[in-house]
């Protein structure tokens, strides 16, 4: 539920004087006629200049930080411990950033609204592509980590950045389908990824370098090249974007404002919308419903082949010559290509429905058949039945991602405090790849133990159940008055303790999701 309209909630919320003068928002460049704008058009040339290059930068990213589970079967390391650390630095200094202190928490999205998408995102990737190409240079174990950290470090602030930045684009209404789609780009990246890397094995030993190494050299500056030219094509924020007229912006902007974002027409840095974020019971819930759904993707994406290899033994009939790197990682693609429709599917009907919350808990989208999937994978000692089961878990596992993000931006008003939330969700979830990584050892080869990813998914379900019951719990005081601040001079319905503004523009603009006629989204 996304609520009623603003005016309405306005009149609800507030009783006042009739002598008092009292405003609502004012309307953006209230001077520019906007008659002649189709915005059904204008959202589809708004997803044209946006989406799909925004999803293939996901894609390369994707590749690059997974592409190590691909080598992993073709012998980047010689041993275990070794590849669980290659794993496991990238994403502690992936996540450091945002995890060290309040002023380093959520740099990255800051700097992102501060310096412009297309100089902040386009430098983040030109960077950590030069750092997937070095690593494909190293020669010992020690390069290898000294390459993992610097890559994780440059990567970190692409999927918080651009996912804050699509919420700043479209209502709360649209962005879940656009999220979805942007995040299956990891999907078509495994799927990908795993045919990119079945074709450069091939290349084992051209200029005296193994083939995991090219892996890395070619990916990396396939990277460099879309980073490069990521400064011309990624757009800028709503209100400046250059593909836009004065009259298209002038709609995207008061559609936005109508749509309870506030702060869409710009919004200058405060130190207290940081402080805010970081003090919103929503943020510390949010942080504990992408956990969940998070470690168990980056477990399951990491050693998606090297499932596949062990659960086929080579005695089977499916597999009588004994699986190889190529078929693992060939396996993988129609695994990746189930899970992108998936994921497409539940983001559209989120949207359609309004809901985000049910499809967090209900069969369809996403906790219950992923935890019936690892359950199987727990239990089964079939190869036909355990491969069943990698697709039951899919499902499951990556439609979630996108409608949390979504679920938790539906609920945060305020540009620069949206931005922090993001942030410090994502990284939240992403820092817990630290223990995906470790999940998944060769002594436990050919069944791993998957009880600690179960007992994440069981700790989403709690966190998502709790968020969605508070939310709730929060919108019928508000329908109750209990949240209703004194506007202008008269008390009327109003307390004291939600404060005294003198009109309800005040109010919105510095309460943001706080003010008495915002309702979240469950």
């Amino acid at each position: 539920m996304t609520g009623s309209t603003s005016s309405d909630l306005e009149k609800d919320s507030i009783r006042v004087n009739e002598n008092v003068n009292v405003t609502t928002t004012p309307l953006y460049n209230e001077h520019i006629d906007v008659s002649g704008v189709d915005e059904r058009k204008l959202l589809r040339k708004i997803d044209i200049a946006l989406i799909p290059w925004l999803s293939l930068l996901y894609l390369l990213s994707f590749l690059d930080r997974t592409s190590i589970g691909k080598c992993a079967i073709t012998d980047l390391t010689t041993l275990d411990t070794q590849y669980l650390l290659a794993l496991t630095i990238f994403f502690f200094r992936h996540e450091l950033l945002y995890c060290l202190t309040p002023f380093t928490q959520v740099p990255s999205n800051v700097f992102l609204k501060r310096l412009r998408p297309s100089l902040w995102l386009s430098g983040l990737m030109f960077c950590w592509g030069i750092m997937m190409t070095v690593q494909g240079l190293v020669h010992n174990f020690g390069g290898l980590m000294g390459m993992r950290w610097m890559l994780g470090m440059f990567e970190a602030g692409l999927f918080p950045g651009v996912n804050y930045y699509l919420s700043c684009w479209y209502k709360r209404s649209e962005f879940g389908i656009r999220a979805a789609i942007f995040f299956s780009a990891a999907t078509v990246s495994g799927a990908f990824g795993g045919l990119l890397a079945a074709a450069i094995s091939n290349m084992d030993g051209i200029g005296g370098k193994p083939a995991w190494a090219w892996i890395f050299i070619l990916e990396g500056l396939a990277t460099v090249i879309a980073g490069a030219l990521s400064f011309f094509i990624i757009q800028d924020f709503p209100d400046t974007a250059k593909f836009l007229t004065e009259a298209e912006r002038t709609v995207v902007v008061r559609r936005l404002q109508g749509d309870n974002q506030f702060s869409a027409a710009g919004e200058k840095l405060r130190m207290k919308y940081i402080i805010k974020s970081m003090l919103d019971w929503k943020t510390w819930i949010g942080m504990m419903v992408y956990v969940g759904a998070d470690m168990p993707l980056y477990a399951f994406s990491l050693f998606l082949p090297s499932i596949i290899n062990q659960v086929l033994p080579s005695s089977s009939p499916c597999n009588p010559k004994g699986f190889k790197a190529t078929p693992a990682n060939l396996l993988t693609v129609p695994v990746y290509a189930f899970a992108c429709l998936i994921t497409c599917i539940v983001g559209f009907l989120a949207d359609r429905w309004g809901r985000r919350g049910y499809f967090n808990l209900c069969e369809v989208a996403p906790f219950l058949p992923r935890a019936a999937g690892y359950i199987i994978l727990i239990a089964s000692r079939n190869p036909a039945l355990s491969y069943f089961a990698v697709y039951l878990a899919t499902c499951g596992i990556y439609p979630v991602i996108p409608n949390s993000i979504a679920w938790v931006s539906n609920n945060v008003e305020g540009s620069y405090k949206r931005s922090v939330t993001l942030a410090m969700v994502i990284s939240f979830g992403n820092i817990n790849g630290a223990v995906s990584s470790n999940v998944y050892r060769a002594k436990d080869q050919p069944w791993y133990p998957l009880g600690l990813v179960l007992m994440y998914i069981g700790l989403g379900l709690i966190a998502s159940t709790t968020f969605l019951v508070l939310l709730k719990r929060e919108n019928a005081k508000r329908d109750r008055g209990e949240r209703n601040e004194i506007i202008g001079d008269e008390k009327s319905s109003g307390h004291e303790v939600n404060g005294r503004y003198d009109t309800v523009a005040d109010a919105k603009r510095e309460k943001g999701d706080e003010w008495s006629g915002y309702r979240y989204t469950i």
